[in-house]
């Protein structure tokens, strides 16, 4: 009743900045998301990758000490290849196995989203 035509428009342009500074900052927070669960989906499969790469070195390892045990008493060319060979392999499994758990313990998911976050209930606090 008090309100004259003229503040009408104002509290209108006020209240579509405030929404539309709301609507960006949830737009950003939500592309930030979007762009860490690309990357936890990467992290994943290189993950699975490197468990592929254990479980084949794994195997290599195991059917390489099986042969060379098979082979200990023939001839003796032979016995340090296949102990050079299963030596190798066996270092390959190490390295990946650790290269596996590097990948697993070096990053939390979602570490920048959270900052964000934390960042924006910061600013809020302040400005109260």
């Amino acid at each position: 009743m008090g309100e004259t035509p003229e503040s009408l428009p104002g509290v209108w342009a006020l209240l579509k900045r405030i929404l539309d500074t709301l609507l960006a900052a949830a737009q950003s927070r939500v592309e930030l998301f979007a762009l860490e669960l690309q990357e936890e989906k990467c992290r994943m499969v290189e993950a699975i990758l490197c468990t592929a790469a254990v479980a084949a070195c794994g195997m290599m390892t195991l059917s390489l000490a099986t042969f060379t045990l098979v082979v200990l008493f023939w001839e003796h060319g032979r016995l340090a290849a296949l102990c050079v060979l299963c030596v190798f392999y066996l270092v390959c499994t190490i390295l990946a196995w650790r290269a596996f758990q590097t990948r697993l313990r070096a990053h939390s998911p979602f570490t920048d989203s959270i900052a964000e976050i934390k960042r924006d209930r910061e600013c809020l606090k302040s400005v109260n």
